[in-house]
């Protein structure tokens, strides 16, 4: 039998949560955190203050209010997000039965053969660690979306293993995960549920303009609340992505207008073997929110709520419960 959500929320959006006095939220992410070091294929926190987390610290170290929430992947096996050799992903049938970008071992990179790294991400002050799928590795030539054709059990098992090893870890985490590419089928959003899990972060859209009511149109799950939360039918909070490095300051503005989460996204691995990610942590885009949140604080101070994806889901669900 599943586990029920503590106050299950109603499903919609979700307009009223703020706590009184509070016109926007600002919540900052930080994908496929894992142990790898520069000694490797490329650095994913391994090398820890020396690497991206530094530079993470450096960032929340100048911003008392400001918090991030990491997306850990618990035993990561993915080498490269690109196929190769690329005639063996020209093959039907073939290409599905390989990791085409390469695997390491499963177990290389478990967080609790890791005690170093996990130490370190435990240490880190207003900062959340939540569930970023168990291998982030498919078979195909969809390589980073783990999460594609497997049934609800298949999933929970995942979610289950997952979870057993934040455990084994010692590594506290909250109760919510953004997918693998953000990609989200209802079999995954069910199995959540059914292991205890109650928010959920898989829309993200960077292009579409931002108005009171804006919809989700690009990555993840179609057709949710942009600057919103927004209830699921299966209980779970949803909390959108619309900012990262290449969006303009007057993006993050208009969220705040609009009463929104200005919800700011960033992976830990600038160069994946050869693929560069726009919003990697690097000290340039490090730089630019610094400078954006300076602004932030400049123009509403205190009417802003910095916070996390576990803190908004708890607000939701109070605010759920209040009287209308």
């Amino acid at each position: 039998m599943a586990p029920t959500i503590e106050r299950r929320v109603s499903p919609g959006v979700k307009k009223h949560w703020l706590p009184q006095g509070k016109r926007a939220a600002v919540c900052f992410t930080v994908d496929d955190v894992h142990p790898a070091r520069s000694t490797h294929h490329y650095e994913a926190g391994g090398d820890l203050g020396a690497g991206a987390l530094g530079r993470l610290e450096w960032l929340l170290g100048r911003h008392p209010d400001a918090r991030a929430t990491l997306f850990v992947t618990p035993d990561w096996r993915e080498i490269s997000p690109i196929p190769r050799p690329k005639v063996l992903a020209r093959l039907p049938w073939i290409r599905d039965r390989f990791y085409l970008g390469g695997s390491w071992p499963e177990g290389t990179m478990r967080l609790d053969r890791h005690p170093e790294f996990v130490s370190y991400l435990a240490g880190l002050e207003r900062t959340d660690v939540a569930l970023h799928g168990l291998h982030h590795i498919h078979r195909g030539t969809q390589i980073a979306v783990e999460f594609q054709d497997q049934s609800r059990a298949e999933c929970r098992r995942m979610l289950e293993k997952a979870t057993n090893i934040f455990r084994a870890a010692n590594l506290a985490f909250s109760s919510g995960m953004t997918p693998p590419a953000f990609h989200a089928p209802a079999a995954l959003r069910q199995a959540m549920v059914d292991v205890g899990l109650t928010w959920i972060s898989s829309a993200r859209d960077i292009r579409v303009d931002i108005a009171p009511d804006v919809r989700s149109a690009m990555s993840g799950m179609k057709g949710l609340s942009l600057i919103h939360p927004e209830a699921l039918p299966e209980g779970l909070v949803h909390i959108p992505v619309n900012f990262q490095a290449t969006s303009t300051r007057e993006r993050a503005f208009s969220i705040v207008e609009a009463g929104g989460i200005l919800s700011i996204k960033a992976h830990i691995i600038k160069n994946c073997m050869g693929f560069i990610a726009l919003d990697g942590v690097d000290q340039l885009y490090m730089n630019y929110l610094d400078s954006l949140f300076h602004e932030l604080h400049s123009r509403w101070g205190d009417a802003l709520l910095w916070t996390s994806m576990a803190e908004i889901d708890r607000l939701v669900r109070k605010a759920d419960q209040e009287p209308s």
